[in-house]
C-alpha cells in the first residue's frame, strides 16, 4: 500500500500544484453541498487521499502538523457520516 501511495505522490508532484488544489477544493465543496450519499462519497474520497499522503509523509512531519492532518481527516469523516444519517 505504501508503494502505491508513493507512486500516487510522484504522479501528483508532476501536476500543476494550483490545478491539484483547485480540483481538491472542488471535490470538497461538492461533498459539503451535495446531499446524502454523493456528498459523503466525495468527502470520503478526499479523506482517503489525505490518509495516503499522510502515511507517506508521517516520518517527516512535526507533531503539530500530524495533529492537524489527523484532525482534518477526522472532521471530513465525521461530516460524511452525518450526511449518511
Amino acid at each position: 500500500m505504501a508503494r502505491r501511495a508513493q507512486v500516487l505522490l510522484a504522479w501528483l508532484a508532476g501536476l500543476p500544484r494550483t490545478g491539484v488544489f483547485l480540483f481538491a477544493l472542488a471535490v470538497v465543496l461538492v461533498g459539503l453541498f451535495a446531499p446524502g450519499l454523493v456528498g459523503a462519497i466525495m468527502l470520503l474520497l478526499i479523506a482517503a487521499g489525505l490518509v495516503a499522503v499522510l502515511r507517506v509523509t508521517w516520518p517527516r512531519l512535526l507533531a503539530a502538523r500530524r495533529a492537524m492532518q489527523l484532525l482534518l481527516i477526522a472532521v471530513l469523516v465525521i461530516i460524511a457520516v452525518v450526511k449518511l444519517a
